[in-house]
């Protein structure tokens, strides 16, 4: 039983929360202090952390099931959970499912529209893992369901939506949808000779790239106006500047004829951004309010 824990958290790499996660908490964050000008309560946090890992365990799950037959073509992911046999489809389904139910108990006890918007997040989870059979937009999907985090956390703690929350919306969805762009980069060949859609495959590594620094640069001016629409001051600001540092720096790593460097640029700098620009939204409005 241990060991297949350990193959289930490897397949579904546990550890790749932390692009997410902290984005969630800002926006539990965020929503908490500009609508109802307090801190979110610690239940409410860790309800949000629930549902969270419920929801990218359950996405993840359904990914590698949907997924299994492409996986087992390609020599990157030939050896995952399913196509190496480690796993059973029939065992991950019931992963999934009971991921799920955990995304669905947690909600129950955050703000009731969360119960009520819940299919709207449900069909994206499942959507996703589809679109790379019909659309090269399949990057900008990924990011519209990973965005739901920080959306989902605010509604959790106000039961509203302002133009605060979307434009942090649009900021991760952007910045999902970039790095994505960049990972994929790793399949350019193989998704072009079986039919697999995706940005790369359809506009080459030079356009990819280049598209995924426009994505970069519209969440890097979402940051930004985030900082002039809410009481964010220059803790904050400081953490948009050193957020856009590291995506200039993730840009650098990864160029048309060297993409040796894609899993630095994937891993290590965006889950090093998301902790940064959650710490430093913390210090600003929890610590430099009490100052």
């Amino acid at each position: 039983m241990i060991r297949k824990i350990g193959i289930i958290m490897e397949m579904i790499k546990f550890e790749h929360t932390v692009f997410a996660l902290p984005f969630a908490f800002m926006g539990a964050l965020l929503g908490a202090v500009v609508v109802e000008k307090r801190l979110p309560e610690w239940s409410e946090i860790g309800w949000i952390l629930l549902a969270m890992v419920g929801a990218r365990s359950a996405a993840m799950g359904l990914n590698r099931i949907i997924d299994r037959a492409i996986d087992k073509m390609n020599p990157r992911t030939a050896n995952r959970a399913i196509p190496a046999g480690l796993l059973k489809v029939a065992e991950v389904m019931l992963f999934t499912v009971v991921s799920f139910a955990v995304l669905i108990f947690a909600a129950s006890f955050l703000d009731p529209i969360c119960m009520k918007l819940m299919p709207i997040a449900v069909f994206l989870l499942v959507l996703y893992s589809y679109t790379k059979r019909f659309t090269w937009l399949c990057h900008v999907f990924l990011g519209l369901t990973i965005g739901l985090a920080p959306l989902g956390a605010w509604v959790a703690v106000t039961g509203t939506l302002d133009a605060s929350a979307w434009l942090l919306y649009v900021a991760v969805v952007f910045w999902l949808a970039g790095f994505d762009i960049i990972y994929a980069c790793q399949d350019f060949e193989f998704d072009r000779k079986h039919g697999v859609y995706s940005i790369p495959a359809r506009f080459g590594l030079r356009g990819a790239l280049w598209i995924s620094r426009v994505f970069h640069m519209i969440t890097a001016a979402c940051f930004l106006m985030l900082f002039w629409l809410t009481p964010l001051s220059w803790g904050y600001l400081l953490g948009t500047i050193i957020a856009a540092a590291i995506l200039f720096y993730e840009h650098w790593l990864v160029q048309p004829n060297d993409t040796s460097r894609v899993q630095t640029a994937f891993f290590t700098m965006n889950g090093t951004l998301s902790i940064v620009v959650f710490v430093c939204t913390l210090f600003d409005l929890v610590v430099l309010r009490v100052w």
